[in-house]
C-alpha cells in the first residue's frame, strides 16, 4: 500500500457534527457549526482575537492584504521559501514582492536581514506596506523582534501560520496569534483539516468585520443586492466547519503524534551527512512535516536519489519548497540573503509525517532510507 506524505486523519467525532448540520439543513457558508468552529479556534488561541473561517488560507491572505491597504504601487516583503499560495495574493493586488532568506538556526525568516533592509528602505522612503513571515513547516517565526521592528516603522505584519496551528513561540504564545493578522490552513494535508479551508485571525475587530463583508460578496445592508465595492465568495461552508469542530477536539494529539514521528526519524536517521530542521530553545514546532537535508559528499547519495528510491516502494516524499525568488514567475524580483534557502532546496526533502502513520509504515521508510545512506 502507498505511504503518503501527510494524509487526512479523521477522529470519528466529525460525523456527529456533520449529522447535526445536515439535520438542520445548514449546508451553505452560514450556520451554527461555522460559528462554533470560529469560536473553538479563538478559544484555543486565547487572547482578544477574532476569527473568520474561509475557503482557503490563500483567500485569508488575500483579504488580509487588501484590508491592510496594499495597492499596485506597494511592496510586500515575504519569506522566499514558502508555498506559492503565501505569495500569489500579492500579485492579485498588483503589488510587488521582495523576498528574504532564512535564518539557519530556525529555518524561518532572517530577522537581521529584515532589520537591515528596513533601515535602508526608511532612508530611501520605500518602506513596504506589509511583511509576511512564514512559520515554515510548522515552526513559529521569531515573532517579538519582527513585531517590534515593524511597529517602529509603521509596517503591518501578516504571519503565514498555515502550517503551524498547535505550535508555540517562547513556550507560551501560540502560533496564529502574531502580527496584525495571521492565516491558518485547514487543507487536507495539514495538522487538522476541514477538507479544504482556512482562517483569518486578527486582533483588530474592524479587520474581522471587513473580512466577513468582503468574503460574502461585499453586499451592503440593503434588502436588495447593493454593492459599494467588489467582494469575493470566500466563506467556509458550514459542512466543512462541522468537520473542523471534530478535528479541533484532537488538535493537540495530532501535534504530539507528528512530533513523535519526527523524534523517531531523528533516532534512527541521525547519520553523518543527514541534518534535520532545528528547533530553537523556547519554540515548539508542530513538525507538520519531518524535513532534513542530505550532504551527498558525505552520504554518497543525494536527496533526489533517496526520493526516487522511496517512490519505487510507493512511498511519497517531497523536495523542500523551491524558493520563490528562483521561480520563473518572479525572475528579477528583489532578494536579500546568503542563499541558505537555495541550499535547503537543493539538498532537502520531506519525509512522510501524517499523524495516522503507523509504526510499521515508518519503520519501512526508515529501513529504505538507511539502505540508501549506509547500505
Amino acid at each position: 500500500m502507498r505511504i503518503y506524505l501527510s494524509s487526512p486523519h479523521m477522529s470519528g467525532i466529525e460525523q456527529k457534527y456533520l449529522e447535526e448540520a445536515f439535520a438542520a439543513n445548514f449546508v451553505s457558508p452560514f450556520g451554527p457549526q461555522l460559528d462554533k468552529f470560529e469560536d473553538m479556534v479563538r478559544e484555543y488561541l486565547g487572547g482578544e482575537l477574532y476569527c473568520v473561517a474561509l475557503n482557503s488560507a490563500t483567500s485569508a491572505l488575500h483579504l488580509a492584504l487588501r484590508i491592510a491597504g496594499v495597492v499596485t504601487s506597494d511592496e510586500v516583503w515575504v519569506s522566499s521559501m514558502t508555498f506559492a499560495g503565501g505569495v500569489f495574493p500579492i500579485n492579485y493586488l498588483g503589488a510587488s514582492p521582495r523576498f528574504f532568506d532564512l535564518d539557519p538556526n530556525s529555518w524561518t525568516i532572517d530577522v537581521s536581514l529584515l532589520t537591515e533592509e528596513l533601515e535602508y528602505a526608511a532612508r530611501e522612503n520605500r518602506l513596504p506596506k506589509v511583511i509576511i513571515p512564514t512559520d515554515l513547516y510548522g515552526q513559529s517565526v521569531d515573532l517579538n523582534p519582527i513585531e517590534n521592528i515593524a511597529e517602529s516603522y509603521g509596517v503591518k505584519v501578516i504571519v503565514d501560520s498555515a502550517e503551524s496551528l498547535g505550535a508555540y513561540y517562547n513556550k507560551t504564545r501560540k502560533a496564529g496569534t502574531g502580527g496584525d493578522a495571521s492565516i491558518i490552513s485547514f487543507n487536507a494535508n495539514k495538522i487538522i483539516t476541514t477538507s479544504g479551508g482556512g482562517m483569518l485571525v486578527t486582533r483588530h475587530k474592524d479587520w474581522a468585520e471587513q473580512a466577513r463583508f468582503l468574503a460574502t460578496q461585499a453586499r451592503d445592508p440593503e434588502p436588495h443586492y447593493e454593492h459599494s465595492t467588489f467582494g469575493y465568495n470566500y466563506r467556509l461552508s458550514n459542512i466543512c466547519a462541522a468537520i473542523g469542530i471534530g478535528q479541533m477536539h484532537v488538535l493537540d494529539q495530532r501535534v504530539i503524534r507528528r512530533r513523535e514521528i519526527f523524534d523517531n526519524y531523528v533516532k534512527f536517521l541521525d547519520q553523518p551527512g543527514v541534518s534535520f530542521m532545528p528547533e530553537p530553545l523556547g519554540r515548539y514546532s508542530t513538525r507538520w512535516l519531518t524535513t532534513l537535508t542530505i550532504n551527498p559528499s558525505v552520504t554518497g547519495v543525494s536527496s533526489n536519489d533517496i526520493r526516487k528510491k522511496l517512490l519505487g516502494y510507493k512511498i511519497e516524499t517531497r523536495p523542500l519548497w523551491k524558493p520563490m525568488h528562483m521561480q520563473p514567475l518572479y525572475s528579477g524580483a528583489m532578494y536579500h540573503g546568503n542563499f541558505f534557502d537555495e541550499g535547503l532546496f537543493k539538498n532537502g526533502m520531506c519525509l512522510p509525517s501524517g499523524s495516522a502513520m503507523t509504526e510499521k509504515e515508518q519503520n519501512e521508510v526508515i529501513e529504505i532510507f538507511l539502505d540508501c545512506v549506509i547500505g
